[in-house]
């Protein structure tokens, strides 16, 4: 539960008087983090900004994610005000916050922080009305919180098909600078080899799915990895696979 720290369904009762107002710092909760969940249906945005990588273990199940960052708990897009930079796209899962839904079987319930600074009983927007019903507000944010939950569904479903495709492989992220080296593994890519030797029917069935576009999108996304080094100032910056050097980058 990246982000969050005291996660609690959200009452009727309990929480009838609760307001949320918007931090002066609005993203400073993510500037601790170096990579975030996105879903499929924002590849073609965010592969302007980020690389795009799969993470998981060997044999999944698999979910994608933006790198934001090279370093552990470092956030390059979220300014020191606490800002995430304006040219920049934002992902859904972090654009949720505080909220979440929790999915328990086949049942969803609308979670919050309740760490999150905004929330208070006397300033901000209400999230239950006097009679008890949902805000406008809250009902917006529900709208937002089950279309990102069933494109999550959706990217799981592309992370199993690459998978069963046998179209993923490792990757491996090296940063070496005065103080050490730091080394991000747990990435997975796929394999523009492999992926040009599919049968035309596979091409077809991605093509159909919507998964071909996610895939382009992932991996022209990658050549963002580059711009990542530059923004942070590495000395050195190997990227990986299956522990052969396929690409070196010094700082610019």
């Amino acid at each position: 539960m990246l982000f969050y720290q005291s996660v609690k369904a959200l009452n009727r009762d309990l929480h009838s008087n609760l307001r949320l107002n918007k931090k002066e710092n609005p993203f400073g909760f993510a500037a601790k983090t170096n990579s975030v969940l996105l879903s499929a249906s924002e590849f073609a945005e965010a592969s302007r900004d980020f690389p795009i990588v799969f993470v998981g273990a060997e044999k999944g199940p698999f979910s994608a994610a933006a790198l934001v960052g090279l370093r552990d708990s470092e956030n390059l897009f979220v300014t020191a005000d606490g800002y995430w930079d304006q040219h920049s796209y934002v992902p859904a899962f972090v654009r949720r916050y505080p909220f979440v839904l929790a999915e328990d079987g086949d049942q969803l319930t609308v979670c919050i922080d309740e760490t999150y600074e905004g929330l208070s009983e006397k300033d901000g927007i209400l999230l239950f009305e006097k009679n008890a019903e949902e805000s406008s507000f809250l009902k917006e944010v529900l709208g937002f919180l089950q279309s990102f939950h069933v494109d999550m569904q959706r990217t799981k479903l592309l992370g199993d098909k690459l998978a069963e495709l046998g179209l993923l492989v490792p990757k491996t992220i090296a940063l070496e600078e005065k103080d050490g080296k730091q080394v991000l593994d747990g990435l997975w890519v796929v394999d523009e080899e492999k992926l040009a030797t599919l049968s035309d029917a596979y091409i077809v069935e991605l093509h159909r799915n919507g998964y071909l576009a996610a895939i382009h999108a992932h991996l022209f996304s990658l050549n963002n990895i580059n711009r990542l080094a530059q923004r942070t100032a590495v000395d050195k910056l190997s990227i990986e696979n299956n522990s052969e050097v396929i690409q070196k980058s010094g700082n610019r």
